[in-house]
């Protein structure tokens, strides 16, 4: 290793993650006794995370400045200190916690990091988004085989996992996304009913072919897509709610309307909100069950293209996340990270 790594830093609190952080140095040292040190080859972004985090309105999230950034990255240990027994040189590890996921390097005790079958990238979207998509469909939504599904954003890096897992479940799934590409890619997922939410209604859809037929309906966007999805549960019906994409500037649109009670009462319906750092003991399990279902072949992770390269450009890849343009999983490669590992 080189003296130093780099990383990104929050300096100061901002509209934007860009003009909130910056490409710092850090000084490289050698792990202390129970810890280890990680030569990171990939980190996923969460550009929505990130940028809550660039204004502070996370309310979960205590954060002092400056501090270290993103969620999850994974790497090759180079360094192991004394006492470890968890972990050897050459060993796959990776972080999915807040501040180990935008650096060239991790060092800190090994009990922060999860050992992993490789250090390739798709390990890392199963080990972070992956348990995210399955804990929101199975533990959070608890779906039943042959259940109708409906998934917002689903051609995103969650969504398109939540497709799959839900179709392994023998479930009807209805994918909302936006353009024709994203459609195709949802279609040859599987996907039993495609909204393209940019030339047709999701509301008048939902209404015309799935009126009280939503058993799991699992919502990152919020807005009238959310409220479509409420409106058509079906008995004991299940909203989760695991975002709200479309209140990323913070100021909540005021609508109008009958008090959510009545649209859940006489249905025995619900809404159960997803936060997956809540979550933290099932997570050994999930990934356990992910890992081999895409070892079976049953499970495939698509990235965005194209790809970013290098730590500085983090911020590119938060702004195609933020865009609505990427399609997948979307990571930026860290010392020369290869994809096939």
């Amino acid at each position: 290793m080189n003296t130093t790594y780099q990383a990104i830093r929050l300096e100061r609190f901002a509209p934007s993650f860009r003009e909130a952080a910056e490409v710092v140095a850090l000084a490289w040292r050698e792990p202390g006794p129970g810890e280890i040190a990680v030569h990171n080859r990939w980190c996923g972004v969460n550009g929505i995370f990130d940028t809550q985090i660039a204004r502070n309105a996370v309310d979960y999230v205590r954060v002092g400045l400056p501090t270290l950034t993103g969620v999850e990255a994974i790497g090759t240990v180079v360094a192991v200190g004394e006492g470890v027994s968890t972990f050897a040189v050459g060993d796959a590890a990776a972080t999915v916690r807040f501040t180990g996921g935008y650096r060239e390097a991790n060092i800190g005790p090994a009990a922060g990091f999860t050992a992993m079958p490789g250090a390739g990238r798709d390990w890392l979207a199963l080990a972070s988004t992956g348990v995210s998509a399955l804990l929101a469909l199975e533990h959070i939504g608890a779906v039943r085989d042959g259940e109708t599904v409906a998934i917002s954003a689903a051609a995103g890096g969650l969504g398109h996992l939540l497709v799959q897992l839900a179709k392994l479940r023998g479930c009807r799934v209805v994918a909302v996304c936006g353009g024709p590409d994203k459609c195709a890619f949802m279609a040859g997922l599987g996907a039993d009913r495609v909204i393209d939410y940019k030339r047709e209604s999701v509301a008048e859809v939902l209404a015309d072919e799935f009126r009280d037929a939503l058993d799991v309906a699992i919502d990152t966007v919020g807005g009238t897509i959310g409220d479509a999805f409420l409106d058509n549960l079906a008995q004991h019906g299940r909203l989760v709610a695991g975002g709200a994409a479309q209140d990323l500037d913070g100021v909540p649109e005021i609508v109008t309307g009958p008090r959510v009670v009545h649209k859940l009462y006489y249905k025995g319906a619900s809404v159960r909100g997803f936060m997956n750092g809540l979550l933290g003991e099932h997570w050994p399990a999930a990934r356990a069950r992910l890992f081999d279902l895409y070892r079976a072949g049953q499970l495939a992770v698509t990235f965005d293209q194209p790809g970013f390269d290098g730590i500085a450009h983090v911020f590119d890849a938060v702004e195609r996340l933020l865009s609505g343009r990427s399609m997948g999983k979307v990571t930026v490669r860290l010392n020369g990270g290869n994809q096939d590992e």
